[in-house]
């Protein structure tokens, strides 16, 4: 197998050659990975612009929170990603801010994405509800397409499966420390490459499943934050199983225990709680104005 090869053989799919990078004017190089990452937050923005212009909002105002979101996610990501990595950066500080090497965290980038929504909306006097409503569908674009850059840099996988989806990876393109002890298991011997979870096309199928939920729910919605109360619960109910089989996980310090499935978990306990207690309000109500 080419140390550039990505193979589904389940599925009869063999890519051959697939890039990393692109190089540009001969010694310049960029990522996939960012660039995939790039587009997905474009057609997320452009997506609640849209729903805002669609539902009575105002798009300009999406764009101009967009602004400072994408800059605290991205923050968010790696502090995010740092702290439940602190041994590995502790002993090359100045490594944290080189994000070329890669190191950021999906929930740490939904962190500084909600918290600087909040923010952003109490300066402006606005309520965080109705625009999270416009913002969180577009989030789920973005982290489906975003997905797809996992699958450029070779990680995000799980563990072995031979699946119909189980994908094929070159040892020397992948990560020693993702490598497993159950996936060397099952290499055959004098084989050059790992049989793995897709997980992050796993996750990306999920994110547009919940996209699609999200959009159908719109004209049903029964109060402001009910999208952003999907989005949460959806996502962390994906999330919950998804994370369970990846190999890279991010753990609390000392323990086996993965911070992104006790978030997640906590996140779907949040999200059918807050729907349950303000569906029973608004039946109080509309009992006692009877």
């Amino acid at each position: 197998m080419n140390v550039m090869d990505i193979e589904f053989p389940n599925l009869g799919i063999y890519l051959k050659g697939v890039p990393k990078t692109i190089h540009l004017f001969g010694s310049f190089t960029i990522a996939y990975y960012g660039v995939i990452i790039a587009i997905g937050i474009c057609l997320g923005i452009l997506l609640a612009a849209h729903l805002a212009k669609k539902y009575g909002g105002n798009p300009d105002v999406v764009w101009d929170f967009a602004i400072y979101a994408v800059i605290f996610s991205i923050v968010g990501a790696r502090i995010y990603y740092v702290i439940f990595s602190w041994d590995y950066y502790k002993y090359d500080i100045l490594s944290i801010f080189n994000l070329r090497n890669g190191g950021i965290a999906i929930y740490g980038a939904v962190i500084g994405a909600f918290t600087t929504l909040f923010v952003y909306c109490r300066v402006k006097k606005i309520s965080p509800l109705k625009l999270g409503d416009y913002c969180v569908p577009g989030l789920a674009l973005g982290q489906a397409i975003g997905r797809w850059g996992n699958f450029m840099n070779r990680e995000a996988f799980g563990e072995y499966t031979d699946n119909l989806f189980a994908m094929r990876l070159p040892v020397n393109i992948v990560r020693v420390r993702d490598i497993s002890e159950n996936i060397a298991a099952h290499m055959e011997e004098g084989a050059d490459f790992i049989q793995v979870h897709p997980t992050f096309l796993y996750e990306s199928m999920w994110n547009f499943a919940l996209l699609i939920l999200l959009l159908v729910w719109w004209k049903h919605k029964k109060f402001n934050g009910e999208i952003i109360l999907m989005y949460l619960g959806g996502y962390g109910l994906g999330r919950l199983w998804i994370e369970g089989l990846r190999t890279d996980q991010l753990l609390f310090p000392g323990t086996s225990v993965a911070v992104s499935q006790v978030l997640a978990g906590v996140l779907v306990v949040f999200a059918v709680v807050c729907e349950t207690a303000v569906l029973l309000k608004r039946k109080k109500s509309a009992v006692a104005e009877k």
